[in-house]
C-alpha cells in the first residue's frame, strides 16, 4: 500500500478577528511541525491576508473556509476562485456540515464547487457524513455513498487521487462527542471502496481520507493511526496552542518515510 502523507486542517469556523489570528499564529506556529505532515489552516475571510501575511515562509498552509462555484457575476457577499488563488490560497473546505445544514449546501452544489476549484488549482477538502438520525437508522453506508460519487461526478482518477475528502459524522462536530476508532475507521473504509469502484484500486489508495469530528490531543493518535485514516478536519481543538499535540500525533502515525 501507498504510504499517504497525512494532512492536519484546521477549521476555525467564526472564530478569531484578524488581530487575533496574528497574535495566535505568531505565538505557537514554531510549534506547529510540517515536518511529517502537512498542515493546514482554514481561517474566515477577512483574516486570510494576515494569516498568509504571518505563515509566509513556513510550510503552514492557508485555506478558506467555503468557495463559490462561478469565477465572477452577481453574488454579492460570494468568493471566487480566482479571487483566493490571486492572495495565494491553496485549499478550500467544500460543503462542510454546517453549510450544507444551515446555509443550503447541496450535493449539487458541492459538485460545481469541487470542479470548480480544482480547474484554478486549488486543493479541495471535500465534506461527507450522516446526521445522527441516519447513524441511528444505520443508514452511513447509503448516506456516503449518495454523496460522494455525487461530489466527485464528472472528475478524472488523477483530480481525485490528489483531493482530500474529510468524513464528518455530523452528530460529532462541536459536540464533544467523537465516533469511535471502529466507527471513524469503518466509514473512511468505505468512502475509500467506493472510490475504488468509481475509478480504480490506485486512485483509492492515493486519495487521502480525513476524519472531522471533536479531534483532539485526547484521541487524535488513536484514530490517525487507522489503516484509512489520513490525518483530521479539526475545529475547537486547532485554535489552542495544543494543536501542536494533534499535529504530532499525525506526525508520529505517518508512513512516510
Amino acid at each position: 500500500m501507498p504510504k499517504r502523507r497525512k494532512v492536519i486542517a484546521g477549521n476555525w469556523k467564526m472564530n478569531f478577528t484578524p488581530s487575533e489570528t496574528v497574535e495566535f499564529l505568531k505565538d505557537n506556529k514554531a510549534e506547529f511541525d510540517t515536518s511529517a505532515v502537512d498542515v493546514v489552516l482554514c481561517v474566515p475571510y477577512v483574516s486570510l491576508q494576515p494569516a498568509l501575511d504571518v505563515l509566509e515562509g513556513s510550510n503552514i498552509k492557508v485555506g478558506a473556509q467555503n468557495i463559490h462555484y462561478m469565477d465572477a457575476g452577481a453574488y454579492t457577499a460570494e468568493i471566487s476562485a480566482p479571487m483566493l488563488k490571486d492572495m495565494g490560497v491553496p485549499y478550500a473546505i467544500i460543503g462542510h456540515s454546517e453549510r450544507r445544514e444551515k446555509f443550503g449546501e447541496t450535493d449539487l452544489t458541492v459538485n460545481l464547487r469541487t470542479i470548480n476549484v480544482l480547474k484554478h488549482g486549488i486543493v479541495p477538502i471535500v465534506c461527507v457524513g450522516e446526521t445522527l438520525k441516519q447513524r441511528g437508522q444505520e443508514r452511513t453506508s447509503e448516506i456516503l455513498l449518495k454523496q460522494l460519487p455525487m461530489a466527485l461526478d464528472g472528475l478524472t482518477a488523477t483530480q481525485v487521487a490528489n483531493l482530500v475528502i474529510a468524513y464528518e459524522p455530523i452528530w460529532a462536530i462541536g459536540t464533544g462527542v467523537v465516533a469511535s476508532t471502529e466507527q471513524a475507521e469503518e466509514a473512511c473504509k468505505i468512502i475509500r471502496e467506493c472510490i475504488a469502484q468509481k475509478y480504480d484500486k490506485k486512485t483509492a489508495e492515493a486519495v487521502r481520507i480525513l476524519y472531522g469530528g471533536s479531534v483532539d490531543a485526547t484521541n487524535a493518535k488513536e484514530l490517525f493511526a487507522q489503516e484509512n485514516i489520513d490525518g483530521g478536519l479539526v475545529g475547537g481543538a486547532s485554535m489552542k496552542p495544543s494543536f501542536k499535540d494533534v499535529i504530532k500525533a499525525g506526525a508520529g502515525c505517518c508512513g512516510c518515510e
